[in-house]
């Protein structure tokens, strides 16, 4: 048990041979890399490709196949035992094989978020990666960031953790810089620590690191901070109960067919060889390997379009989602504050530059010298005091990064242009206390002691420090501040609002030195309004183009932020979310509805403003109950149960708090709406392309199954052997399905009609099942009854010839469901041409191989007798292309009103 707590801060800087003040150096820190090794706890090891291989045959579709494998070989049929095992074997190899390449993916894609922490080395603050976090050290630590070490407090400004990752309990916890005397403490009563994996909630602080990686608290006790554990996806359960449902379905028209054949006079032995073969047909055995390749393929593609996927199920998620919420700071706006006008009571001014950069200027409207006009630097003051965001320039980077609130950061850039920076003020001004913006007060305040007096400086929305205030700072004097007054400067940051400004108020309260002030909420009260700022976070010009493809795609975009009303609905405007019709709604407003009444303001609803994180979880809920599914974004410590509730939790990559991003299913790198919709194309034609691949599969199977049922009722012979249905289900579907599953992304999918909740095997699907399989099995049957009487082993080949070819010919079809397959660039999925390269030379090896002739039961065929194969096959496509002129002409019908092109409205009563 580490004894930190119970050690004095002097007793551990001359133990590290570090100092609070100045950090360690440079070259030290490097040198300590080498000898503590990198900060992070040691990570599980990965499934090796031995139980990867093993772990393959644990699915029940699996076991059936060896239980058939074992049941051929007991009855002699060593043949087609050995080719039962053998495709096993590959399946289990190709499984084996896509499953480490997703488990590469996974394990690669977490190098995308890189946590950062804020230190103090050379006496100056960087910010590092947390990795590189070493003994001796000195963090900051600031609200909603994940800590990174394990430290003892050196300062606290109103720290308060969440312990709940190390103790399992869940509550604030107050942190102080006191030494503890006993020395057996538990880490929940260290007060005076923090800790590795633990979260800020409130304040800010410095702190000493006295423990990195494995040596942590929570790296001793072998807790696992990893929140992306591989987990059971509803699209897995799904098609495990679909699987299911194949198990029952394959026992019973087993047992149907086995007892059909006996009274037909079949034997007993071939009876019970054929009933196991015809499992092996019905049973999609490739499709647990597909599902894998896609889903692992998708997840890597996202991530190179900016969306991380820490949970597989978010790709299924993705593309059902009907609502996306989103935050407008960093999602919709780039989150690059900049303070454009500073108003006084003297004069208006103007300041120009852009995002972080401090260089730019500061002009008077009236033209006067700013230098002259006090309530100014006043003003300044009382800003950059009650800032603690930290502005550094990353020469790696080439760019300015904002560690902190980017409202207070574009407050400290401010100061420089105004010519009294953050370093110069904090020369004359200690700090003394801090109250921390809470969502619900709606101001921070910090209080400071400096040369002549005591400052209280408060920042926040305005109607808030307007309603605080009691005087009015004009010049250098304070002047009362009545009902005119305040309803005057109301109207002007309502003015402000409108146009998509961000006003911030400031004010604050003087005591003389000699007091020994704590600072409580209760002084919170009668303070001198100094004024206020104006700030402009421009619209990404992507997200507007984003926005249009989300409502094209039917999905409704609101937007959440904690800005007035006005201004949230000048945004929206500007973005695309608020149009005609559409309402803004308040977290007042909605404190005045009850449960029922909300749910029906939501169907018109597109921005909620004057929202804190406490509504989203009622947001979520409301669209919950109205059926939706919604997606939501976050990047808060607050945030997190909206993202763990949401069906899709999105958190932001740049701005995001760790906490937040734990909390999530997807990470946005570049913090860009943009990216949402990319992820949601991603995730709709991850389904079509699964969706596809289970046609195939269905269509190829039935059309066997409707085969050998015809047979059996007609009184003819099995038309197929064992062998060869082993064959045609286990080696040709197998190059098939793989193909599919790399079908080329449909561009258009975002303006196809979508509906939410559909079953993996929908009516459209169960009809060109039918079909398919119906036209397969009419070919293969029409050959067989022409041979089977005066050449059975001819008929049996023939007969899998042409459901070969079907099989061809099907996967083709399988390529899309609208358009027609003469259409399409046949060399646009490169995979399915390589498919069919491979299955033609193993169907002539079948064929005209000596040795494969022995185990299939095939004889050779002459070129016209391949050529009747193909024509009896090729109703298959015939067939589904006059489905798809009938579908296309009926929908043309349909939308004959409709002008070409043009893509309705979300219908906005259904929300």
């Amino acid at each position: 048990m580490s004894t930190w707590h119970s050690e004095s801060i002097g007793d551990i800087e001359k133990k590290l041979t570090t100092h609070s003040a100045v950090g360690l150096s440079a070259q030290e820190a490097a040198t300590r890399l080498v000898t503590y090794g990198y900060n992070k706890l040691p990570e599980e090891r990965g499934e090796s490709l031995v139980s990867l291989f093993f772990r393959q045959f644990m699915s029940p579709l699996i076991a059936v196949l060896a239980f058939a494998s074992l049941a051929l070989f007991f009855l002699g049929e060593l043949m087609d035992a050995g080719i039962i095992a053998f495709v096993l074997l590959f399946n289990a190899s190709l499984g084996t094989i896509h499953e480490g390449r997703a488990q590469n993916t996974l394990r690669a894609l977490k190098k995308f978020i890189e946590t950062k922490a804020t230190v103090i080395r050379n006496g100056q603050e960087m910010i590092i990666s947390d990795t590189d976090v070493v003994p001796g050290d000195i963090l900051l630590l600031k609200e909603g960031e994940k800590i990174p070490a394990d430290a003892r407090v050196i300062e606290s400004i109103g720290l308060r953790t969440d312990e709940s990752a190390l103790t399992g309990e869940f509550g604030a916890i107050d942190k102080e810089r006191k030494t503890l005397k006993n020395k057996t403490l538990p880490p929940a009563d260290r007060v005076n620590m923090v800790f590795k994996g633990t979260a800020v909630l409130s304040g800010s602080a410095s702190a000493l690191v006295v423990e990195t990686g494995a040596h942590t608290e929570i790296g001793a006790i072998g807790i696992s901070l990893s929140t992306a554990a591989a987990t059971d996806i509803p699209l897995k359960k799904e098609i495990a109960s679909l699987s299911r449902f194949i198990l029952y379905t394959a026992a019973g028209i087993c047992g149907i067919f086995f007892l059909f054949g006996i009274a037909s006079g079949n034997s007993l032995r071939s009876m019970f060889a054929m009933v196991v073969s015809l499992s092996v047909s019905i049973i999609p055995e490739g499709l647990p390997i597909v599902l894998t390749l896609v889903l692992a393929h998708g997840v890597w593609r996202m991530a190179q379009r900016n969306a991380l996927v820490k949970k597989l199920q978010a790709v299924e998620a993705l593309g059902h989602i009907q609502v996306i919420a989103v935050d407008k700071t960093g999602t919709i706006t780039k989150n690059e504050m900049v303070v454009r006008m500073i108003r006084t009571e003297s004069a208006l001014f103007s300041l120009t530059g852009d995002g972080y950069s401090p260089e730019g200027t500061i002009t008077a409207t009236d033209g006067s010298d700013p230098a002259k006009h006090k309530d100014l630097l006043k003003l300044n003051t009382v800003a950059t005091l009650t800032s603690n965001a930290h502005v550094v320039y990353s020469e790696n980077l080439n760019a300015w990064q904002v560690s902190g609130d980017p409202t207070e950061a574009a407050m400290s850039v401010a100061a420089k242009k105004i010519g009294h920076p953050k370093d110069v003020l904090h020369r004359t001004y200690r700090d003394i206390g801090e109250l921390p913006f809470h969502y619900q007060k709606k101001y921070h305040a910090t209080l400071h002691t400096g040369a002549d007096a005591q400052i209280l400086t408060v920042a926040g929305a305005p109607e808030v420090i307007l309603s605080l205030s009691s005087s009015l700072l004009s010049d250098d004097a304070h002047k009362p501040f009545g009902k005119k007054e305040k309803e005057s400067i109301e109207k002007e940051i309502t003015d402000y609002s409108t146009k998509g400004i961000r006003v911030i108020g400031f004010a604050y309260t003087e005591y003389p030195l000699h007091h020994a002030l704590t600072l409580e909420e209760s002084m919170i009260k009668n303070l001198t309004f100094a004024g206020f700022y104006c700030l402009e976070d421009s619209i990404r010009p992507e997200a507007c183009t984003s926005i249009q493809k989300a409502q094209s795609a039917g999905i409704r975009v609101v937007m959440i932020t904690g800005d007035h009303a006005l201004t949230a609905q000048a945004i929206a405007e500007k973005a695309g979310i608020f149009r005609t019709g559409d309402t803004v709604l308040t977290g007042q407003g909605m404190d005045a509805m009850n449960d029922s009444e909300f749910q029906n303001a939501l169907a018109t609803t597109t921005v909620f403003a004057r929202v804190t994180p406490q509504y989203k979880m009622r947001i979520i809920k409301g669209y919950k109950a109205r059926g939706e599914l919604i997606a939501m974004t976050g990047d808060g410590v607050n945030d997190a149960p909206a993202l763990v509730a949401a069906d899709l939790g999105i958190a932001m990559g740049k701005i995001g708090t760790e906490v937040a991003k734990e909390a999530s299913d997807i990470i946005l790198l570049d913090d860009n709406f943009a990216s949402i919709i990319a992820a949601v194309e991603e995730g709709r034609n991850i389904y079509k392309k699964i969706k596809r691949v289970i046609l195939y599969l269905f269509a190829t199977n039935l059309g066997e199954v409707l085969l050998i049922a015809a047979t059996l009722l007609l009184g003819m012979p099995l038309p197929l052997v064992p062998a060869q249905i082993i064959w045609l289900n286990l080696v040709t579907d197998s190059f098939f399905d793989v193909s599919l599953g790399m079908e080329p992304d449909q561009k258009n999918i975002l303006t196809q009609q979508w509906r939410t909740g559909k079953s993996l095997i929908d009516t459209i699907m169960l009809i060109r099942i039918f079909f398919m399989s119906l036209t397969t099995m009419i070919g293969a049957l029409t050959i067989f009854s022409f041979y089977y009487q005066t050449d059975l082993p001819k008929a049996w080949t023939l007969a899998m010839t042409t459901i070969a070819v079907a099989q061809w010919f099907n996967a083709w079809n399988c390529r899309s469901g609208r358009t027609s397959l003469f259409a399409m660039n046949p060399f646009s999925n490169k995979f399915l041409v390589g498919a069919l390269g491979i299955v033609l030379v193993l169907q002539f090896t079948a064929i005209y191989t000596p040795f494969l002739q022995v185990v299939l039961r095939t004889v050779p065929l002459s070129l016209s007798e391949i050529g009747i194969c193909i024509l009896l096959a090729a109703p298959t496509i015939l067939v589904e292309e006059l489905r798809k002129l009938i579908t296309w002409v009926i929908s043309n019908q349909k939308n004959k009103n409709i002008a070409p092109h043009v893509i309705p409205a979300p219908d906005r009563s259904r929300g």
